[in-house]
């Protein structure tokens, strides 16, 4: 499979945060992954000994990936040798996440994320 190159004319990104990455230009492998604990209490309270991602198993469980037994076979022919976009607008890329613009071979991402929801009491709500 012959590579294509990228053509584009304008890019604006607002914000890269949170161990994202804006990767011009081709690459041979692109690994990320993310982890996070999002905590919404209906009270402003915070203990300090938060935080340890160890007692939830969604952190560690292997993630099954499903096995390829069938034959494929590809063909592909480019007319044209180049991918042309005239603006790529993003507003934001956050949390491990990956603009490419350019040729890859592999590509692996990975995003764990548990939600919690403290509510109070009903005798306390008030």
């Amino acid at each position: 499979m012959a590579p294509r190159t990228t053509v584009v004319d304008e890019l604006e990104i607002k914000a890269v945060i949170f161990s994202s990455v804006l990767q011009i230009g081709d690459s041979q492998r692109i690994q990320s992954s993310a982890r996070a604990l999002a905590v919404q209490r209906q009270a402003e309270i915070f203990f300090g000994n938060e935080g340890d991602l160890a007692p939830y198993g969604i952190f560690s469980e292997p993630i099954p990936l499903p096995s390829i037994t069938e034959q494929v076979q590809m063909y592909q022919h480019n007319i044209n040798p180049c991918i042309k976009v005239g603006k790529i607008d993003i507003l934001g890329v956050s949390t491990a996440a990956v603009v490419h613009l350019g040729n890859t071979c592999h590509v692996t991402m990975e995003a764990r994320i548990k939600h919690i929801r403290q509510l109070l009491p009903d005798d306390e709500q008030q």
